[in-house]
């Protein structure tokens, strides 16, 4: 086989070589970074600040299918603080959940049973029946907030009729939309649930906000769980990653899961930094998070604007129909305003970067709103009648009439 000539490896090389910065890239993040405090459609846009990044920088090198020093020491320490044996870096929640149910779930028929509005239920790409071929259970809870024993107890299968698929899970996620389960109807599902041989996992992507909202620690929090998923990625602001935590031989299996599903990373050290990073010194930001939610759900509904959801931690949702608006109407005037508020619906998410005054410019733009529809001739008793469903649906996505 013919040698390369040095010219020849140098155009190769220049084919192969890659640039993913523009020329204006420091001037471009800078404003991305007022975009992002200027966005309420999810805290998973925050992005690492220079301080998160420079500790981050100085995380070891190993390699996480081996061993990664960093890494290993960030799954011991979320496993220490919410009482569990080991811990589990991942990639993202959902493969976190799946693969929790995965390796919980060994022998079909099975079913799991979930909250209607869940996000393993209703967005996880079916996951659940595809990774594990459980049957999904979704149900609604009774008093429209979160899910009670009452509520479970009719539903789950047991016995060994061949039509059926045992109930062998119950997953529960907390916070759900922004509220908080009560502790006392946690600890209630999880004793009957284990006295009948059931397992219980957490959704836990914002299990943090629960804690800084009550005050109960991580350990109590998660105690009732069998396993548990707790994103970094979402209200901590770490740039991607999720820790799952369980017993020893639990997580053993899980990380075996994890190869299979292509979830197996190489250098973590840096995402494990910036976890490491938001544990420490975002957690505390988290009430301040809670505050602005609160504040935007009481300028709301100052104007007379519908509450979908209530702000209990990091979000809202709203309806702004009773002032006669559509949300498409809000999305494009946010869109428009001289410093532009994203939005894409029903839902508001506030951040650890959020601006405060991104929040009094999107009331403001509500209240102009209102009162173009009031000059307009519209009265509340426009609005129309509201539909009553027996499942209700808080995301609402706005979409511009064709």
């Amino acid at each position: 086989m013919p040698s390369l000539t040095d010219v020849r490896f140098a155009e190769l090389s220049q084919e192969i070589a890659c640039d993913v910065l523009s020329k204006t890239q420091d001037d471009d993040n800078i404003l991305m970074i007022q975009d992002i405090s200027r966005g309420f459609i999810s805290d998973t846009i925050t992005v690492p600040t220079k301080e998160m990044n420079a500790y981050a920088l100085r995380a070891s090198l190993g390699d996480d299918v081996f061993i990664e020093p960093s890494t290993a020491l960030l799954e011991a320490h979320v496993a220490k603080i919410t009482g569990k044996e080991a811990g589990l870096f991942l990639p993202s929640g959902t493969m976190s959940n799946q693969i929790a149910l995965r390796t919980h779930l060994q022998q079909p028929p099975y079913s799991v049973i979930t909250d209607a509005r869940a996000h393993i239920y209703r967005m996880e790409a079916g996951g659940t029946a595809f990774h594990s071929g459980a049957n999904g259970i979704p149900i609604i809870p009774a008093n429209d907030h979160h899910l009670t024993w009452e509520d479970i107890e009719p539903r789950i299968v047991s016995g060994t009729d061949v039509h059926v698929a045992p109930t062998r899970i119950i997953a529960l996620e907390n916070t759900m939309n922004g509220t908080i389960m009560p502790q006392d109807d946690v600890l209630e599902i999880s004793k009957n649930a284990h006295s009948q041989g059931i397992i219980m996992h957490l959704d836990g992507a914002r299990i943090w906000h629960v804690a800084a909202e009550t005050g109960l620690s991580m350990k109590e929090l998660c105690d009732p769980f069998d396993s548990v998923s707790l994103c970094l990625s979402k209200g901590l602001g770490a740039p991607i990653g999720t820790v799952l935590v369980g017993t020893t031989p639990f997580i053993t299996k899980a990380r075996w899961f994890r190869k299979l599903f292509g979830g197996g990373m190489r250098q973590t050290g840096y995402m494990a930094g910036c976890a490491a990073y938001a544990l420490t010194h975002n957690f505390p930001l988290l009430p301040r998070v809670h505050a602005l939610a609160k504040r935007m759900q009481q300028g709301l509904e100052d104007l007379g604007i519908g509450i979908l959801s209530p702000a209990e931690t990091c979000m809202l949702f709203y309806d702004p129909s009773p002032i006669g608006v559509e949300y498409w109407e809000v999305v494009e005037g946010a869109a428009q305003l001289p410093e532009p508020i994203k939005l894409n619906g029903s839902r508001l998410v506030l951040h650890i970067q959020t601006s405060p005054q991104a929040i009094e410019d999107f009331l403001g733009l509500m209240r102009t709103l209102k009162e173009e529809k009031a000059a307009a001739g519209w009265k509340p008793e426009n609005a129309p009648p509201k539909k009553t469903t027996l499942f209700r649906d808080v995301y609402v996505k706005a979409v511009r009439p064709t």
